[in-house]
């Protein structure tokens, strides 16, 4: 139990610096924003959104498809290994760009199933993606009971579902070494 809490702590105060962080960038930009701190799925998350719903100011911290927002958040992880000596797998999300992304890709992954199903595919392949958008796909598929996995190289890596169990996955590479 001490150990969960500990990590608890130490995810919270992730948070805190990278809100520190953020928050000095808001006022060198002379941006509005509110922020909002959480730790979910075993790792923190920042959140930058106005009160008000105008989030077009905050949209330029976002970018062309989350360009600028993926370089903020590795520059926010930065700060909280420099500041705590650890890596940080930090999470940050501005004008709910990631939440309203994860949702669309949610949707996405069980229409493929639902495709899947009904055309009788046995496999799924997505366009390439970056790690957070096929995480959102990985556990689509494990809700859902389907196998998937990361294929190619990056940038170009993909989700890739099928009807494969895990199990039987397992079981073929056992099979292989024999």
């Amino acid at each position: 139990m001490a150990t969960d809490s500990s990590r608890i702590k130490q995810l919270e105060e992730e948070g805190d610096v990278a809100a520190d962080y953020l928050e000095g960038l808001l006022d060198i930009a002379d941006f509005d924003g509110d922020i909002d701190i959480d730790v979910e799925h075993g790792r923190a998350s920042v959140s930058v959104f106005c009160e008000d719903d105008d989030n077009r100011q905050l949209s330029t911290l976002v970018g062309r498809d989350g360009e600028v927002l993926d370089a903020l958040q590795e520059l926010t992880r930065l700060a909280v290994q420099t500041k705590t000596g650890e890596r940080s797998r930090l999470m940050v999300d501005i004008a709910n760009f990631r939440a309203d992304l994860k949702s669309q890709l949610q949707e996405q992954g069980r229409e493929a199933i639902e495709t899947m199903r009904k055309d009788n595919l046995n496999e799924y392949e997505f366009e390439s993606m970056n790690p957070f958008e096929r995480k959102v796909l990985h556990d689509v598929a494990a809700a859902e009971g389907l196998a998937s996995e990361s294929a190619g190289v990056e940038p170009d890596r993909y989700v890739v579902y099928s009807f494969a169990s895990a199990a039987a996955s397992e079981e073929d590479s056992v099979t292989e070494e024999a």
